[in-house]
Order: structure tokens, then C-alpha cells, then sequence
């Protein structure tokens, strides 16, 4: 498991190691078609970053040999904010006093036709995590009614058992989204410190149940500013290349979602720069080529613009992070604030300027 990965680095000094990198270190990586775990880590360093262009220019290359000048176009759908965790960066918490709210089935229904008509045919299905609100039958019932108007459904609720995955996947869930946050072990008891959440290793293991419940993509990502920026990318890095290894029939994929504002005015510990995101973006597009890249509504328009190119395969549009909030029936409160509101057609129209395809479906073949 990736848990006895994690292990062998338990007392690892990754800012000795930072310290420790030469120049000709990171010009011999540049030079390799395969790179080792150290190579890896040696590109997230600072030393790294008078180098970006050649980097960026590799990640370019690479991307568009494996997947095309493609991006994949998705959109989250939160069906309920409810939540037993307390989580002290998110702005579900049960710390927090926010109006709570699990959607009807005719809401999940009105929504999905608002976000199908926007042209979006791959929907992400989120909830908070509290399996009474948001039950597995639950679950099905909304399934049921997205597979009437998308090609492709993946979930991003609260870890399930192998056979909770199974039984969403044979009611069409195509894929599983988890973020494991934080992967510093003890940092993690510290941030997570009521509910099922604080079970670092069962969510850890998360997409390995789902894997075996045979989901057709995987997609992880760490949350960046909760700790410091070069353990967290590199882990989230080695999980990426275990799960490729352990599910070869699976897409895997990575986001990089960096701490936003949020209920509850959490402050994050380190701050992630454009920088460290176009770093982390490109690094692990070099450590693993094939690998499907999300950059979601929480980064500004201008920079997710300057992004496509680099590595991303996959990008979220017109998102409401918010319980039914394509309806805007209701002025809830959302998980996070979303940084970038435009619309899908202008998030289209930027991708082609810069001479990208935008793809609705991801039906068509392309890998993501």
C-alpha cells in the first residue's frame, strides 16, 4: 500500500535536500526521458526555478505528444453540505454555523439540465461527508438522474468501502476524486480533529478500494498551503506513480488545488506562489508523462489562461461551489470562493486562442 511509501521517507530532510541541490543536478534531469524519485524532487526545489522556461518547454512537449492539444472541459455539482468533520481550512466544518442543505432529486435535476445546456457533458458530484445526509442509496438515486444528461460522472464525497465504490460504479459512476489534504501524518490529526475524516489511512487507501471497484479514472490532489509546498507535491507525486503502477487500466490524474477563502478564516501555514503551481505542474508532468492534469476555478482567469500548455489536460468551467447553486434559488454558502467566474463559452473561447481544442466529452478517446 502507498501508506509503506510514505513510511521510508518518515524522517526524510527535505529542506537539507533542497539546500543540498546543484545547478548541474537539475541540467542532468532535464536530460533524462526517465526520471527517478529524486529527480523529481530535486525539479520542486528553488534551485529549480532559473530553469522554469527550459522545464516549461519539456512539460509542453510531453503534454502534447501524449494527449494532443486537447483540454477537457468539467463542472462540479454540490448536492449537499452537510458534514461530521471538522476540518478547520473548509467551510463545511461542523465548527462552523452555515445554513446546512441536501438537495431534492428535482433539484439535482434542475440543476444538471442548467449545467448540461452550458454544453458540459462531465460532471463531478460533490457532497459533504456525512453518509445520513447523503446516503449510498442516495447517491444512486442522483447517479440516475446525471446519467441522463452526461457522458461521464465521477464522484468527490467521503471515502466508501471497496463495495460502496462497487455499487456506485454499477449505477455509472465512471471515477472517484479525493483529496488527501494533507500527506504529513501528524499534520493531518491536527487539521482534521472530529469525524470519519481523521482516519488518515482509510483515506488514504480511498482510490486503491475504488480502484479494485473498477473506476475507469482515479484523481488526487494534496491542498496546497496547509503545509509546505515541496513534501506535499512530491508525495502527491509518488501516489500518482503508485496508483498508475497498481491500476494500469485506470486513468490517474492530479489537481493542485491551493488553499482559498473560506467560512471560518483559516489561515494556511505556507504560501503556494504562481510559481510553486507552474513548478509542481510541470515537474510531475516530467515524472510522469501520461498523467491526467485538473486546474479547477479556484486560480484566477489570466492564470489558468498562462497554464494551458503546460500540462493541463483538464479544466473546470462556470463552477458554483455552492449547494444548488447553478439554480440560484438559494444564496448559500459555498465550500471555498472561486476565483475565476466566467462563463463556459469564454473559458472555450480562451483555450482556442491559444490555439487549444476544448473537449465536452471525454468519450472521444483522448486519456484524462
Amino acid at each position: 500500500m502507498f501508506y509503506d511509501i510514505i513510511a521510508k521517507y518518515k524522517n526524510f530532510d527535505f529542506k537539507g535536500f533542497a539546500d543540498s541541490v546543484l545547478e548541474a543536478q537539475i541540467k542532468d534531469v532535464l536530460q533524462k526521458d526517465e526520471m527517478s524519485d529524486m529527480d523529481f524532487l530535486t525539479l520542486l526545489t528553488d534551485k529549480a526555478a532559473p530553469h522554469l522556461e527550459e522545464i516549461a518547454q519539456k512539460a509542453s512537449r510531453i503534454s502534447i505528444n501524449h494527449f494532443g492539444k486537447s483540454i477537457l472541459l468539467y463542472a462540479p455539482l454540490y448536492v449537499s453540505n452537510f458534514c461530521v468533520n471538522n476540518c478547520i481550512y473548509c467551510g463545511f466544518s461542523t465548527r462552523n454555523n452555515i445554513d446546512r442543505k441536501v438537495l431534492t432529486l428535482e433539484e439535482v435535476e434542475e440543476n444538471a439540465k442548467i449545467v448540461s445546456c452550458y454544453g458540459i457533458r462531465h460532471i463531478l458530484l460533490v457532497t459533504g461527508e456525512s453518509k445520513v445526509k447523503t446516503s449510498i442509496a442516495y447517491l444512486k438515486e442522483c447517479v440516475s438522474i446525471l446519467k441522463r444528461y452526461f457522458d461521464g460522472i465521477d464522484i468527490e464525497i467521503y471515502p466508501l468501502e471497496e463495495e460502496g465504490y462497487r455499487q456506485l460504479g454499477e449505477a455509472g459512476v465512471d471515477g472517484l476524486t479525493i483529496f488527501q489534504e494533507t500527506y504529513n501524518e501528524d499534520l493531518y490529526k491536527v487539521l482534521h480533529t472530529k469525524g470519519a475524516k481523521t482516519d488518515y489511512r482509510f483515506r488514504l487507501d480511498a482510490c486503491d478500494r475504488a480502484g479494485r471497484a473498477g473506476y475507469r479514472n482515479l484523481t488526487i490532489g494534496a491542498l496546497l498551503g496547509l503545509n509546505d509546498f515541496i513534501s506535499e507535491v512530491f508525495f502527491l507525486g509518488l501516489h500518482a506513480k503508485y496508483l498508475q503502477e497498481t491500476f494500469p487500466s485506470s486513468d490517474i490524474g492530479v489537481s493542485f488545488p491551493r488553499l482559498r477563502a473560506a467560512e471560518g478564516n483559516y489561515q494556511p501555514r505556507a504560501i503556494i506562489t504562481d510559481k510553486n503551481l507552474v513548478i509542481a505542474i510541470c515537474a510531475i508532468r516530467l515524472f510522469i508523462n501520461r498523467i491526467g492534469i485538473a486546474v479547477s476555478t479556484r486560480e484566477n482567469n489570466i492564470l489558468r489562461q498562462n497554464l494551458i500548455g503546460l500540462g493541463i489536460t483538464k479544466m473546470s468551467a462556470a463552477s458554483s461551489v455552492k449547494v444548488g447553486g447553478y439554480a440560484k434559488r438559494e444564496n448559500s454558502t459555498g465550500q471555498f470562493e472561486v476565483s475565476d467566474h466566467s462563463s463556459v463559452e469564454d473559458v472555450k473561447k480562451m483555450i482556442y486562442q491559444k490555439n487549444y481544442q476544448p473537449i465536452m466529452s471525454d468519450h472521444s478517446g483522448l486519456l484524462l
